[in-house]
């Protein structure tokens, strides 16, 4: 049995949560003095409740958001893939860099979906990363190849969502 291995997990499904259980695992691995890199590949400039409070733990904590909003909703999906192949670049280097112990990619598998960055060089780096680092991927359809490479996934699945009853999105809950 292996005592550390730098972990591959992936939270992917349409339920919501995806994006809460990674940042579950940042404030878990800042209890024990982790560095952790978060990057978000789509969302945009709205203030995020985890945007504050990344702000409180700027010793340990890097947070980036690197995306320009929801792509499907894009008017410029030319704009919107540079953004990301910057943001991918940007992931390598701090999944290269050694600095962290955590490196969470949000949304990153939209990336993929949406032919942005081949899955083949995604995998590429994954397989190539300081063996104690873990890495946390977040999205909707993760790609076959990641579901394989990952060593924990996690389909969420929506049940019931308050959306659907007319009531919005609330702060502290869904942003």
């Amino acid at each position: 049995m292996v005592a550390n291995k730098g972990l591959i997990a992936v939270f992917t499904g349409n339920g919501k949560g995806k994006t809460t259980s990674a940042l579950g695992l940042a404030f878990r691995a800042l209890g024990h003095d982790m560095q952790v890199a978060v990057i978000q590949f789509i969302k945009g400039s709205w203030k995020y409740g985890e945007l504050i409070a990344a702000q409180r733990f700027s010793d340990l904590l890097d947070f980036h958001v690197m995306g320009k909003g929801f792509t499907w909703k894009s008017k410029d999906l030319d704009e919107d893939s540079k953004a990301a192949r910057t943001a991918w670049d940007f992931a390598k280097e701090a999944i290269q860099a050694g600095k962290h112990q955590m490196v969470i990619l949000d949304e990153l598998t939209y990336l993929i979906s949406y032919d942005m960055v081949s899955e083949d060089e995604v995998l590429a780096v994954l397989r190539d990363k300081p063996k104690n680092l873990h890495v946390i991927i977040t999205g909707r359809n993760a790609s076959p190849g990641l579901i394989d490479l990952a060593d924990l996934v996690t389909e969420m699945a929506e049940v019931k969502h308050p959306y659907q009853k007319g009531v919005k999105a609330q702060k502290g809950i869904e942003f």
